[in-house]
């Protein structure tokens, strides 16, 4: 939406409302806001991320009617996979810019709020280049289009603008033969801050509920060393990424019973795991049986897909996991972690990947996730105090 009009959503209870945008050519209106070339309105699932996406999107495209601009982008998103739009708008004197830039700040804040993530968040607004590629000087004269990721992987279209606001259906199972732009989150930049959010609720709960990471080594093994599993090779099959998503965001929560007796989640960021059908070799350490009580802990791999709200995520997780008790014997804890999940996150709000169930302590050699999805190898390694 535009000057004078507001989008609101209701996100777990609370109005989540943002976001009056200023385009170059003039005020656009609710009612043509967005239109489609098809004559029906597009869509965002009801997620509030995908519509400032979305609207950030048409602003942008609108704004590029402007030469100058349109070539500082081009040198940009040649440059970089991902360009920052606030960073990029700073760079910029010319008035209609200025004027997009503000309209940037309000779609941060609304950004921020939709994911759970509080004040103080690094500028996450980002476009990419995909489709044909071009050189430089054709993509700055090439009449822009913009897009943004729908909020739905299996979407049949995507919507993109050109810089009169109008807008086309491009097909959202082929790349398109001429470049587009695309705006979206930085996934990797989210996810930091939304596993930081996690660990601050999930350690609200109680000191021992969660750690910063899965690596940090107890008090009482510090001095001597600890015991770990340490992923050698790990690949995915389907990283649930179209052509108009960006890199898969990939991140574990590891389960168990800590040292009290307590359930305890760790968080593991994946940033590597990138394109589905390849194999990696991160040698990165999951699991700290120092932190566990049992020589059993469970793996849920997750890929952040844009609308993740990390603060009802983490509330979530408590809400059910608090409820399991020590038994004195081990309980897998995948099931229940999946179950915390709402069903409204089973369409785009963060993906279901695979899961690890029973991973012990010595656990060696190559492991297929439940799912049948990831495959990963995993050894016993020991890290020594120094």
């Amino acid at each position: 939406m535009f000057a004078g009009t507001k989008l609101c959503a209701a996100l777990t209870g609370i109005a989540l409302c943002t976001l009056s945008l200023t385009t170059l050519q003039g005020t656009a209106t609710a009612a043509d806001f967005p239109a489609r070339t098809s004559g029906h309105a597009p869509t965002t699932g009801g997620s509030p991320v995908a519509a400032i996406e979305g609207a950030t999107a048409r602003a942008l495209a609108r704004s590029l009617a402007g030469p100058a601009w349109r070539r500082q982008l081009a040198h940009a998103a040649l440059a970089q996979q991902e360009v920052d739009l606030l960073a990029l708008t700073a760079k910029s004197g010319a008035g209609p810019v200025k004027g997009f830039r503000a309209a940037l700040v309000e779609a941060e804040a609304g950004i921020a709020e939709a994911k759970g993530l509080g004040e103080g968040v690094p500028s996450l607004l980002r476009v990419g280049l995909a489709g044909q590629k071009v050189d430089e000087s054709a993509l700055a004269s090439a009449e822009p289009l913009v897009a943004s990721a729908p909020a739905d992987d299996d979407a049949e279209v995507v919507v993109a603008y050109d810089s009169a606001g109008v807008a086309h259906e491009l097909d959202a199972a082929t790349a398109p033969q001429r470049p587009v732009y695309v705006v979206g989150v930085d996934g990797q930049k989210a996810l930091a801050a939304g596993l930081e959010v996690i660990e601050r609720e999930l350690a609200a709960q109680g000191p021992d509920f969660a750690s910063p990471t899965a690596a940090s080594p107890s008090t009482a093994s510090a001095a001597t060393g600890f015991w770990t599993t340490r992923i050698k090779s790990i690949g995915i099959a389907d990283v649930k990424e179209p052509w108009f998503k960006s890199d898969a965001e990939i991140f574990s929560l590891v389960t168990g019973f800590g040292t009290d007796g307590k359930v305890r989640v760790d968080t593991v960021t994946m940033p590597y795991l990138d394109d589905e059908g390849t194999t990696y070799y991160p040698n990165q350490i999951l699991v700290n049986w120092s932190n566990y009580k049992y020589s059993l802990a469970d793996v849920v791999l997750m890929e952040d897909d844009g609308d993740t709200n990390y603060s009802s995520l983490a509330k979530a997780l408590a809400a059910v996991l608090l409820t399991i008790t020590d038994q004195g014997a081990y309980i897998p804890l995948v099931d229940a972690v999946i179950d915390a999940m709402p069903a409204s996150w089973w369409t785009d709000d963060p993906d279901y990947v695979d899961s690890f169930y029973t991973l012990a302590r010595e656990t060696a050699g190559s492991r297929v996730g439940a799912a049948g999805n990831a495959r990963m190898t995993v050894e016993r390694y020991y890290v020594s105090a120094l």
